[in-house]
């Protein structure tokens, strides 16, 4: 893992309520990881998407076409 001079303050703002990830906080990382597997990361859902853990690109598009945007 990369030294993130960020990681204090992007943790302060992380909503991604997945236990343990190595990625927390490192935005750089966690976005690379995601986008690898054609994911997208846990702060870009609303909180109640978010919760169950879904990162597919399909729930994500799913999710903000269901609020409109």
């Amino acid at each position: 893992m990369s030294d993130c001079q960020r990681k204090e303050q992007n943790a302060a703002r992380c909503t991604c309520s997945y236990p343990g990830c190595p990625r927390h906080a490192v935005c750089c990382e966690c976005l690379q990881y995601h986008w690898s597997k054609k994911q997208v990361p846990g702060c870009m859902f609303p909180p109640d998407a978010e919760a169950t853990w879904d990162r597919s690109l399909s729930h994500f598009i799913r999710v903000w076409q269901e609020k409109g945007f």
